[in-house]
């Protein structure tokens, strides 16, 4: 996936100025005809891009390439601006529109050179008519009304939206008898861990964020969503007819670019900066804190008021990713027992006196939740963080001490 911020560091201007891209390369579908004309071959690739550092290309980047005489051009299906009108909120939302683009293919592959990505072209194995109807049907995405669709990191990206095309020119299925040679497990946040596993924090992120709709086992073909996982699969990707007859989709291979470590994924994290290394950290000094109080019969305030402002922030998000967000993979969710808007009942009343009881109240019901949440999980088709096990920990054992010195206190006072 590309940002527009990042194309801007890297190509010129005016290449990026899509009516100028759209009017240079492709001005109209008058001119998709013309490059589709018998009396030039067109040569239609699949480019696949290496991972890269930054979280929205750790997956790799696929685009198209069509080449017709002297024309050589990239059309890119990853294309977002993070600096368009509320991207943040539509992200988070659901909403995130990405945008179709061509423009020269030299620019593509510099841009990618200047950041270290490897670069490797897939040469489709398309008679001159397919190639001709997948030039037309490429024309006909680029047009001003139909070049934003609304992307799903999983179903619908720039790795899925190419292999649509083909089908749709070819009129044959895509299979991929072979699974990625990196043998990654069977379902969407396995493939994700994979690719992310130098970036702790960022999946930690995602497994709080993605209920079980990312958890189910699927196919080689579910698996191209990451294009890193499609270039793995290509060499033995077939295009199936309706009869039954199948031919390779690759005629041949080659790499354009070489990967540099600076254009690569960053480093593991070091194991004390992970999330669960935080996460039992806040743990131990949880129980530093809870058999201080307990033996002390009185509340390290400050300690809960701190953790639940955090957990009910977390928790104002994913309710919202639960119960508003249009995004598929974010209900059910079941860590919605443990992150709540409700947390933040803690820290805004447990300084007042009158609000005891309340603070009790929640404090009962919140113990049982996380009960009731350890119980099921098991049992549940969603995939926990291993951070997740000390955090849920601190939190029962908060709300534990809290009801005990509480019930205690009541006890004295009764007698």
């Amino acid at each position: 996936m590309t940002s527009v911020k990042s194309i801007n560091n890297r190509i010129r201007p005016a290449v990026l100025t899509l009516i100028a891209i759209l009017t240079a390369i492709m001005p109209s579908t008058a001119g998709a005809a013309d490059i589709s004309a018998e009396s030039d071959t067109v040569v239609a690739s699949l480019i696949i891009n290496s991972p890269g550092s930054d979280i929205y290309e750790l997956e790799g980047h696929a685009t198209i390439r069509i080449r017709k005489g002297d024309a050589d051009y990239a059309v890119n299906y990853g294309i977002f601006d993070f600096n368009s009108p509320n991207f943040v909120g539509r992200f988070v939302a659901g909403q995130t529109d990405y945008i179709v683009a061509a423009y020269p293919f030299r620019h593509f592959l510099n841009s990618y050179g200047e950041a270290g990505r490897g670069v490797t072209e897939y040469a489709l194995n398309l008679s001159q008519e397919e190639a001709g109807r997948l030039v037309d049907l490429l024309s006909i995405n680029l047009l001003p009304e139909n070049r934003t669709y609304r992307y799903n990191y999983v179903k619908d990206n720039c790795s899925t939206r190419p292999l649509d095309m083909i089908e749709q020119a070819t009129g044959c299925r895509i299979i991929f008898p072979e699974p990625p040679s990196s043998h990654v497990p069977a379902t969407f946040r396995d493939a994700m861990r994979h690719h992310h596993a130098n970036y702790p924090w960022y999946q930690f992120g995602i497994d709080l964020a993605l209920g079980g709709g990312i958890d189910y086992p699927i196919t080689n073909r579910e698996m191209a969503f990451a294009p890193a996982l499609l270039g793995e699969m290509l060499a033995s990707a077939q295009l199936a007819e309706d009869d039954g007859t199948t031919r390779p989709l690759i005629k041949s291979s080659a790499p354009l670019l070489t990967p540099r470590p600076e254009g690569s994924p960053a480093p593991p994290t070091p194991w004390y900066l992970t999330p669960l290394a935080v996460g039992i950290l806040l743990l131990a000094m949880t129980l530093f804190i809870t058999v201080r109080d307990v033996r002390r019969m009185r509340l390290t305030r400050w300690w809960d008021a701190s953790l639940f402002t955090i957990q009910g922030l977390g928790g104002i998000l994913l309710a919202f990713l639960v119960f508003i967000s249009v995004h598929e993979a974010t209900s059910p969710n079941w860590l919605i027992l443990w992150l709540n808007p409700l947390c933040l009942i803690v820290p805004v009343c447990i300084y007042i006196k009158k609000c005891k009881g309340l603070v009790f109240c929640y404090e009962i019901v919140n113990f049982v939740a996380l009960i009731i949440l350890s119980a099921v999980w098991p049992f549940v088709n969603q995939s926990g963080n291993f951070a997740f096990i000390p955090l849920i920990l601190a939190d029962a054992t908060l709300s534990g001490r809290y009801i005990y010195i509480h019930l205690c206190e009541k006890k004295r006072t009764t007698i």
